[in-house]
């Protein structure tokens, strides 16, 4: 659907106009398919490669500029701006093969670019593309790599230096007739998807219709040998059952096939099973995942307007809030109405503020960016104070007292898991004014303890065994907080030891100077996870 013809073919097929047409490849008279060859260096900068060709392509204008437009397309979304996939296309008759992919160093490259007569070597290519408005902005892709891509054909004349520039030599034209197809790729998945799209949205205009020419690619050294484009569907089997119960219909499986055929697909019904559908997905449709994504084309098939308007007489699940969040939203009410205002600063923070700006050493905890865009957002937090500090600064024209709170939460790693990291619900708060406030955010905690049901027990009463139970605060020395203004937070359940949930205090001066605050500053920070 990202062309003039893609359109129009999916409307004719969903119409009922056409059938939706058939793919096939069609081999040389000969028999001796085109050859490509992949050298192993290209593993170190764009390591996959896909071809095809299209034979006795008519172009018009019309046409020209769509094929133009479709390559654009591909490359600014599913190619996310020739990072994952590049295309070139090219005038077979200027060339001779059989073709080599291979990966030199840019000193090594020469070549006249396209719409440029003068031959330039690659570094000098960046030097010049770099005022180019369109082309400059993919020249980081491989600006810093060893080696950039290049493609050649039997006599070293270059077709392609991929993701950036095809070679004026074997530019298409509107006298075109026999286009290759060259695209490279870091994104496997992604590489073949983009071949089907355009080797099926312009295979129409070949002189045999739907038919493509394939090649084939010798890869030895990752086992990528392989005759490409590969048009054959993709086979699966989707329930009939769940589609009537999603869609609240009552559809036999042939009604269902039939309304299949109008989104492109080929289906009928299983020999296995009476409930199942066989269904063959063409390669138009790589936006097919799974059986919802069949069930909403039945659904468009039938028609949205068509479809049962009534709630369903069983409900299958009531929707609750996590116990998290309802404790997270106690703690959040009971600190508003204490008077304290909420804020909700960004989960990314820099790894200087979660650290160095806290007079902290790095932990190892933090979860990093792999690829940060600022040095801003490098990491996911550890702890809430950052935010909060930062919300003041950028407030501190205000008057003072500030008295700001927040319920949210951290990421830190965790091997045990699946995803490497989990998050944590905490509650952290801020005094900023004239006097320490440490009585304040000390009367703070024990009222969130006490809308807890934590009673304060002693440091006596603790020791009996873990007989009591409730919290208690113990001074610590913290390098965030002023050298004897600091305690830990313990909680103690019946039975258990006690467990250390927090820390609150008087911030150290050189704290409050990473974070450019002139007035004292005291901080109270909890995990909440601990109550649940």
């Amino acid at each position: 659907m990202l062309c003039f013809e893609g359109i129009a073919m999916n409307l004719n097929v969903f119409l009922g106009r056409q059938a939706m047409p058939q793919y096939r490849l069609s081999r040389p008279k000969d028999g001796k398919l085109l050859e490509v060859t992949v050298k192993p260096e290209t593993q170190q900068v764009r390591q996959y490669f896909s071809c095809a060709i299209l034979r006795g392509v008519k172009f018009d204008e019309a046409r020209y500029q769509s094929f133009i437009s479709l390559q654009d397309k591909l490359h600014q979304n599913l190619a996310r701006q020739r990072s994952l996939v590049a295309i070139g296309t090219h005038d077979l008759d200027t060339l001779k093969g059989p073709f080599t992919y291979e990966a030199l160093p840019p000193e090594q490259i020469k070549f006249a670019p396209l719409n440029q007569t003068k031959e330039m070597n690659a570094k000098e290519m960046m030097e010049f593309f770099e005022k180019d408005l369109q082309l400059r902005k993919y020249l980081p892709i491989i600006r810093d790599k060893p080696v950039y891509p290049i493609i050649y054909d039997a006599n070293r004349t270059v077709l392609s230096m991929p993701p950036i520039i095809n070679s004026n030599h074997s530019k298409i034209t509107l006298k075109t007739r026999d286009v290759f197809i060259d695209i490279t790729a870091t994104d496997k998945t992604k590489l073949e998807i983009v071949n089907h799209i355009l080797v099926a949205m312009f295979s129409m205009y070949c002189a045999e219709p739907f038919t493509i020419e394939p090649v084939k690619i010798i890869s030895l050294h990752n086992n990528e040998s392989r005759e490409t484009p590969d048009l054959s569907p993709r086979a699966t089997t989707v329930s009939s059952s769940f589609i009537n119960s999603v869609c609240g219909l009552t559809l036999s499986r042939d009604e269902i096939s039939a309304l299949l055929t109008k989104m492109c697909h080929t289906s009928r019904p299983s020999t296995t099973s009476d409930d199942l559908l066989d269904i063959d997905i063409p390669i138009t449709r790589a936006d097919v995942l799974h059986q919802a994504d069949i069930m909403e084309d039945v659904a468009i098939a039938y028609g949205f307007n068509n479809l049962p308007r009534h709630f369903p007489s069983v409900s299958h699940g009531v929707a609750a809030a996590l116990p998290i969040n309802k404790l997270a939203d106690i703690v959040r009410s009971e600190a508003a109405m204490a008077g304290w205002t909420e804020v909700m600063p960004l989960i990314l923070c820099s790894h200087d503020e979660n650290y160095a700006w806290l007079n902290k050493a790095d932990d190892n905890k933090a979860v990093r960016l792999q690829n940060p865009k600022t040095a801003e957002y490098q990491i996911v937090r550890t702890s809430l104070l950052p935010g909060l500090l930062k919300t003041i600064r950028e407030n501190r024209k205000h008057a003072v007292p500030m008295k700001i709170f927040e319920v949210s939460d951290i990421g830190v790693k965790d091997e045990k898991l699946e995803r490497r990291s989990r998050n944590v619900r905490h509650f952290a708060a801020a005094w900023y004014g004239k006097s320490s406030g440490f009585e304040q955010v000390h009367g703070l905690l024990d009222r969130v303890m006490l809308m807890l049901r934590s009673a304060v027990v002693t440091r006596d009463a603790e020791l009996k065994k873990g007989e009591m139970t409730g919290y208690f605060i113990e001074q610590v020395e913290d390098s965030t907080y002023l050298a004897g203004h600091a305690a830990a937070i313990y909680l103690q359940l019946k039975g258990q030891s006690a467990v250390k949930i927090g820390i609150f205090g008087i911030l150290h001066p050189k704290v409050l100077k990473h974070f450019d605050l002139p007035f004292p500053t005291s901080t109270l920070e909890l995990n909440l996870e601990h109550f649940m």
